[in-house]
């Protein structure tokens, strides 16, 4: 069975930069895998390339073991959604009139909307909890309820594949929860292959079945969160000393920074401290 999407000795850059370098990696089919790393290591642009949004260097992308350049738009818009990290909202565009938008890649002169389409908003709509705000405009929402719109038009557009660059940004913990949770309902309940984008790593190991590390323009690590997330991984790609514990309500990695020791006192300076303390 071919993977969802592939990635096969991908070049990535922009101008002269390159920001990945000769990448492989394949992403099963029926999975959540999360991309992470520090700031600039080429996630946002590894999800781009997925999407066809950023032409590769060198190097192809599969989708269901074809080539993305093989494909149409509107073929590509059928079997893959990408929601980016800060969409441009319409104005004066209803909740509802946004999530139908979900279906124009399903539509043509020869099919117009039809009273399936219809269902299939309701739906995503009901599945994320915006059905009662569908009259309301999107400019008037709460960064919580846009972004519930978003992966709804998301879900109407009923794709195998989804693509979710940082769809926890700007929102506060109790929103990233219920985002996380959602998309994790639409694994389990529709077997869709998602890829995103987390800066959180607790709650990257949490809601995902597999991690990739990105680092110095390729992977550093790949695999269960328990086998990427450990000290010496932490250190390399973000420079950080944490210790990794067991979360107590899930048992998936939590990440607990350490504060930097501080520097031991000269030893001409402890005898005085102790001299004033005698």
């Amino acid at each position: 069975m071919n993977p969802a999407l592939h990635a096969e000795d991908l070049t990535l850059g922009y101008d002269r930069t390159v920001v990945l370098d000769h990448l492989d990696l394949a992403i099963e089919s029926g999975t959540v895998t999360t991309l992470i790393g520090a700031n600039g290591c080429g996630k946002s642009t590894l999800l781009k390339a997925f999407g066809r949004l950023l032409a590769p260097t060198a190097g192809t992308v599969r989708l269901d073991g074809t080539p993305l350049s093989a494909l149409s738009t509107r073929e590509i818009a059928r079997r893959l959604a990408v929601l980016p990290q800060r969409p441009l909202t319409p104005a004066a565009t209803s909740v509802r009139d946004l999530v139908m938008r979900g279906r124009h890649p399903h539509q043509s002169l020869l099919r117009p909307w039809t009273p399936g389409d219809a269902d299939k908003v309701a739906a995503a709509m009901s599945a994320t909890g915006v059905a009662d705000i569908a009259h309301r405009d999107v400019n008037e929402l709460s960064g919580g309820q846009l972004q519930r719109a978003w992966i709804a038009l998301v879900l109407a557009q009923e794709t195998s594949t989804i693509l979710l660059d940082e769809p926890t940004t700007f929102l506060d913990l109790a929103h990233q929860l219920d985002v996380l949770r959602l998309v994790r309902t639409i694994n389990a309940e529709r077997g869709s292959t998602i890829v995103m984008v987390l800066h959180d790593l607790s709650l990257a190991a949490r809601f995902s079945d597999r991690l990739v590390v990105l680092h110095d323009g390729g992977v550093l690590a790949d695999g269960g969160p328990w086998d990427v997330l450990t000290p010496g991984v932490l250190r390399v790609a973000f420079g950080l000393d944490a210790d990794v514990i067991p979360d107590p309500r899930t048992g998936t990695p939590l990440v607990v920074p350490l504060e930097p020791s501080p520097p031991a006192a000269p030893a001409e300076a402890r005898a005085d401290e102790l001299q004033t303390v005698a």
